[in-house]
């Protein structure tokens, strides 16, 4: 896929979406110290939501019921899997063809998802692997305990992995699920998102969380979309429609940068802090 002219697809420089204002050297935003830009930067648990949120009724079973402890890590747990593009398959990225059987490929709006992982410091991460998942055009899963009532495509196994760059660059194809509901409250829906993990720099660091779609109006809806604090921290969420990566007659592009840390760090469901 051509990038637009104006984007930064080389070097170290992050999207100006991500540029901030940094800390003097040697200090992070919160102003610990770095080492030498190895460390990790200190959490800010502001910026995630609370573990427990009634109106989210799982989280009432699922928060901790104690104080969090923290503990050093170890270096199994700083040092990270090996990836490289021979572990994957042809169509592992092409969520619209590595299931089906038909050459058409699913039923669905065809897009295609692009971005870059980079640390708190603009560094790209290279090598990481990417995984998604999610929900059919009609937004059912393909899943044994799935309940809603919309069928399934049967060209559609809605999971796909891919591999960044050296420059950090990631990039799939895939259909645009459907929103569905969901036993939540009366007439819960959730909308439209795919979900993703990622390997960062740590083995023991395997971040997962999901994103949305710019211009869904039932992203504000959302009651698990309304635990996050603020409208800041919800945007780094949301793939922005990218119609000068489109491929014409074929999909529109959706551009979606994942942070690993720092101030604008992306939200993590099972990480809070980041990687």
């Amino acid at each position: 896929m051509t990038a637009p002219a104006d984007d930064k697809r080389v070097g170290g420089e992050p999207n100006a979406a991500f540029r901030e204002k940094k800390s003097a050297p040697g200090q992070t935003p919160g102003g610990q110290r770095d080492n030498v830009g190895n460390s990790y930067f200190m959490r800010d648990r502001s910026w995630h939501a609370p573990a427990l949120t009634p109106l989210y009724k799982t989280s009432v079973t699922r928060s901790p019921q104690r104080a969090p402890l923290s503990f050093a890590t170890t270096l199994s747990e700083e040092t990270s899997p090996v990836f490289g593009n021979d572990t994957l398959g042809p169509l592992d990225n092409d969520l619209i063809h590595n299931f089906a059987s038909d050459p058409a490929g699913a039923i669905g709006p065809r897009i295609v998802v692009y971005g870059r992982v980079i640390d708190e410091m603009g560094r790209p991460v290279p090598n990481t692997l990417i995984e998604v998942w999610q929900a059919n055009a009609g937004g059912r899963y393909r899943h044994k305990k799935e309940g809603y009532l919309a069928p399934l495509d049967p060209n559609f196994g809605g999971c796909g992995r891919t591999i960044t760059d050296e420059n950090g660059w990631f990039e799939f194809r895939t259909i645009q699920p459907g929103p569905y509901p969901w036993p939540n409250g009366p007439n819960d829906w959730r909308p439209a998102h795919i979900h993703f993990s990622i390997f960062g720099h740590a083995f023991a660091q395997r971040l997962i969380s999901q994103f949305y779609f710019e211009g869904d109006p039932m992203i504000w809806q959302c009651p698990i979309v309304k635990t996050i604090p603020t409208k800041e921290a919800i945007e780094t969420l949301v793939a922005k429609l990218d119609m000068g990566a489109t491929i014409p007659m074929d999909a529109r592009a959706y551009r979606f940068d994942i942070v690993l840390r720092g101030r604008r760090q992306t939200l993590f469901e099972n990480r809070m802090e980041g990687l």
